[in-house]
């Protein structure tokens, strides 16, 4: 059997701290927590999304 590579994460909006997303990342690749600007629905404008465990 092949070890799952990518594994499920959860993005946080920075600002009201709701956790808006779901995606995947490649966890050998990316080690890192990950950033991504994206809207944010309950603020109604661009923030940036930040990973949580």
């Amino acid at each position: 059997m092949a070890v799952a590579v990518r594994e499920k994460i959860t993005l946080e909006c920075t600002e009201c701290k709701r956790r808006n997303y779901m995606t995947e990342k490649n966890k050998r690749n990316n080690t890192e927590r990950l950033e991504i600007v994206k809207y944010c629905k309950h603020c109604k404008k661009r923030t940036t999304h930040k990973e949580t465990k």
